[in-house]
């Protein structure tokens, strides 16, 4: 989740289709990119911000797409211990669940595919990432990659790495979809392709992948080779 400098449009789901081809497996930041948990995550960051004396303005930008533990380090703040903060952070982030709501269309899209050719990789702790999921009313993943489940966070591309390799794929054959970039670097370093979601950006993002703003404008299709492949959905039916 995250509000990003305003520059030239990326390229569309019009596009992507043509750029990218056939996939074994879709991996999903969680963040940004199927939940909008920036006004919770924003009220905690806020009050801890403030606790510190730091200009909470310029800072809430930088916690989206990072660990806790990531975020709170690189501050190098006298007299903190990051490990600390991180989990009372983190504890207070479980509890205020209020508004966090999906991206539009993500639980539907999230349903169509087939269990075991998708994961989310976040760089939430992992309860505070089922709290999250649970609130927003997202299915649950046989495959989560979350922040203890890794030595060092995003941008580096252990997390996706080790979602493919749970899975049984290639990072190669895999499409990312992130919304921060941390993520996007962290997609790109693993060897994957990338798809950025843009709904919760304030602005538009400097890109060289396609983007999309909402699910619902795209429909996933499983090929008899086991493939995945992405075309424009067709208008559906309410309910």
């Amino acid at each position: 989740m995250s509000a990003l400098p305003s520059s030239p449009p990326s390229s569309s789901l019009a596009s992507v289709t043509k750029q990218h081809g056939r996939y074994r497996a879709f991996l999903f930041d969680m963040d940004g990119t199927i939940i909008n948990s920036i006004a919770a995550a924003e009220r905690i960051w806020g009050s801890w911000a403030k606790r510190q004396g730091l200009d909470v303005a310029a800072f809430l930008p930088t916690i989206h797409g990072a660990r806790a533990l990531d975020t709170i380090a690189r501050l190098d703040l006298p007299g903190v211990d990051p490990h600390h903060e991180s989990h009372g952070i983190t504890a207070a982030e479980i509890i205020d669940v209020d508004g966090i709501v999906e991206i539009d269309g993500a639980q539907h899209f999230l349903q169509t595919l087939p269990p075991a050719q998708w994961a989310i990789v976040t760089s939430a702790p992992r309860a505070l990432a089922i709290a999250r999921l649970e609130a927003a009313g997202m299915p649950l993943p046989k495959v989560m990659v979350t922040a203890e489940d890794v030595k060092a966070g995003k941008p580096r591309p252990e997390c996706y790495l080790l979602a493919a390799q749970k899975l049984g794929v290639p990072a190669s054959d895999c499409l990312v979809f992130e919304d921060a970039a941390v993520g996007i670097e962290a997609g790109e370093a693993a060897g994957a392709e990338v798809m950025v979601i843009t709904a919760t950006h304030h602005h538009a993002m400097a890109t060289r992948h396609a983007s999309i703003a909402s699910y619902a404008a795209m429909t996933a299709t499983l090929d008899g080779d086991g493939f995945i492949s992405l075309s424009e959905a067709a208008a559906r039916a309410p309910g």
